[in-house]
C-alpha cells in the first residue's frame, strides 16, 4: 500500500482516501494612527489534521481487519486518557521508493462514528487531530551536593527501558511499538529498521507490503537505549 497510517502504534485497517492538514495562524494585524495596516508575524500555530477512516465489519481483500470494535474502543481510550499519542504516516511509491514521512505527537480533538446504509455494515470514523507541543514550567537547577544523598552506586529501578539484545516478533508487533518498549521512544523505529534492514526487506520482498512491515518469528536486533 502506498500510504500506511498508524495511530498510537496501531495500523489502520484501511488507509484513508483523503488527509487534510491545516497549519494554524497566529499573526496579528494592527491599524496605525496613520491609517496604515501592519501584520506582525508570529510563530505558526498548531497543525490540525482530519480524515475519515473505514472500519470494516466484513472481510475485504484490501483491509487488514474485519472487526470495527477494537478500533472504536481504541478511539475511546485515546480520548479518555487525556494524553498525546503518535501519528505516523508512511508514503511509498509503487516502485518501492520512500517519500516523506509524517511522525508527530497529536491529541484526539473530536471524532464521529457514522453508520450509513450506503456503507453496508462498515463504520466510518471521522477524526480531528491536533499537533501536540510539550510544555512545562522552568526549573532552577540546584547543585547535587546540596540535595542528593550519597550515591551507593547501586542501580535504581526504572532508570532505563528494559534491556535486551534482540526481540522476536509476535503477532500485532510493529517497529514503533518495539522502539517504544525497549528504547523508551517509539519515534526511534527507524533505528530499529536500519539495524535490521536486510531481514525486514527480505521478508517484504515481492509482497507489496510497506517496507516497515514485520512478521511473527523474525528476530530483530535492538540498538542501544
Amino acid at each position: 500500500m502506498p500510504y500506511t497510517f498508524y495511530l498510537d502504534g496501531v495500523q489502520l485497517p484501511v488507509t484513508p482516501g483523503k488527509l487534510q492538514a491545516q497549519i494554524g495562524n497566529q499573526n496579528k494585524t494592527y491599524s496605525l494612527i496613520s491609517g496604515d495596516e501592519i501584520n506582525v508575524l508570529k510563530t505558526p500555530g498548531l497543525m490540525e489534521l482530519s480524515f475519515d477512516m473505514r472500519l470494516p465489519q466484513i472481510s475485504y481483500p484490501f483491509a487488514r481487519d474485519d472487526d470495527a470494535a477494537p478500533y472504536i474502543d481504541r478511539l475511546e481510550t485515546l480520548k479518555e486518557r487525556r494524553k498525546p499519542f503518535r501519528l505516523i504516516i508512511t508514503r511509498t511509491l509503487p516502485g518501492g521508493r520512500m517519500l516523506f514521512d509524517t511522525n508527530m505527537r497529536v491529541s484526539l480533538e473530536d471524532y464521529t462514528l457514522k453508520e450509513d446504509a450506503d456503507e453496508g455494515f462498515d463504520v466510518i470514523a471521522s477524526l480531528k487531530l491536533k499537533e501536540y507541543r510539550p510544555y512545562g514550567t522552568k526549573t532552577i537547577p540546584v547543585p547535587d551536593d546540596l540535595l542528593a544523598p550519597p550515591d551507593s552506586g547501586a542501580p535504581r529501578p526504572g532508570d532505563s527501558p528494559p534491556a535486551a539484545g534482540t526481540h522476536t516478533v509476535v503477532a500485532g508487533d510493529c517497529l514503533w511499538n518495539i522502539a517504544q518498549r525497549y528504547l523508551g521512544d517509539g519515534s526511534r523505529y527507524l533505528e530499529v529498521y536500519s539495524l535490521n534492514q536486510s531481514v525486514i526487506d527480505k521478508g517484504n520482498e515481492g509482497t507489496g507490503n510497506p517496507k516497515y512491515t514485520i512478521y511473527p518469528g523474525q528476530v530483530l536486533k535492538l540498538p542501544a537505549a
